[in-house]
């Protein structure tokens, strides 16, 4: 549903991206990850036919972003990170307006206000003055007009900004509830959201792709063995040795008050590990994976982990 295949943009002697290649297929969430300046911003403005490349090409919705420039325009709904709002226009007038600028036929309009206001939850404040909602609401009205001609793909750079935990969740959950009927690609500088959110990313720096495909994917890539670290009431010799025999356990090793076990990468020996702990009467204090989680795979692949 989006894709670019060796995507440059120079401005003068800086390489804002530099051979970019990456997929995002259809109905899925996809985040777009970097440090500051690392091109995100450029390759959104791209994909979005705001900015033209230097070099390389680039599809949305199976139109070429530069010689289909108008069909791609038609088929995205993008949410810059300054929310272009009328703060004296009502939440419904301004809709109505983002409608009308989309050429949303005027027999069509009213129907798609009602459908964007009602995906985004902004039926109490419809008739508001935008100046005087929430800064979430404002936010989920940015959202409505991405929305609001039905696109087949939503662009939303840094979404959850500037918010609130609770309108932060209220947000996240409005985005996970679009997966499927629309792909989406989200920029974000929080890592935790990634997790929440997305079903993948595209991880960049300094206008190189550093890594992209499914989280569970590029953990996989980054680690060796799957496992877990087990707190007992006893990590002694003789427990480490229980675990050592476990078949399928390739290492057991005491980490401070942890057991380490690893095992490859497609069996899952949790079953196995609890059943020996109930047969040993080791009592579990706490168990938890081994994989890498989201901040820890972020930071190996931008420090020069493994660039694609």
């Amino acid at each position: 549903m989006i894709e670019t295949e060796q995507l440059t943009k120079k401005y003068g002697d800086l390489v804002a991206i530099q051979n970019l290649s990456f997929k995002v297929e259809e109905g899925r969430i996809w985040g777009l990850l970097g440090p500051n300046a690392a091109g995100k911003t450029t390759t959104m403005r791209i994909l979005t036919g705001y900015l033209p490349a230097t070099s390389g090409r680039a599809s949305v919705a199976g139109f070429d972003v530069f010689e289909q420039a108008d069909s791609v325009k038609q088929s995205i709904g993008y949410l810059p990170e300054n929310v272009p709002l009328y703060p004296e226009m009502t939440v419904e007038s301004y809709l109505g307006f983002v409608a009308e600028i989309k050429k949303i036929p005027a027999s069509r309009k009213k129907a798609a206000v009602d459908r964007a206001v009602q995906i985004a939850g902004l039926q109490s404040v419809r008739k508001r003055l935008i100046k005087n909602i929430s800064r979430g609401y404002r936010q989920r009205t940015g959202i409505a007009q991405a929305l609001i001609h039905n696109p087949k793909v939503v662009i939303l750079d840094e979404p959850t900004i500037g918010l609130d935990p609770a309108q932060i969740k209220e947000i996240r959950d409005l985005i996970k509830s679009l997966r499927g009927e629309h792909t989406i690609m989200l920029s974000t500088h929080i890592l935790a959201e990634v997790k929440e959110v997305c079903d993948g990313v595209v991880i960049i720096n300094e206008g190189k792709l550093m890594a992209s495909g499914s989280l569970e994917d590029l953990a996989r890539n980054f680690s060796q063995n799957d496992g877990v670290y087990l707190r007992l009431d006893s990590t002694d010799r003789e427990v480490l040795n229980l675990f050592r025999h476990l078949p399928g356990i390739q290492q057991a090793a005491r980490e401070g008050a942890e057991i380490r076990l690893e095992w490859p990468w497609g069996q899952d020996l949790r079953t196995r590990v609890l059943k020996l702990c109930l047969e040993n009467n080791l009592e579990i204090k706490e168990m938890r994976s081994l994989a890498m989680n989201i901040e820890e795979l972020y930071l190996r692949i931008v420090s020069g982990g493994m660039e694609q």
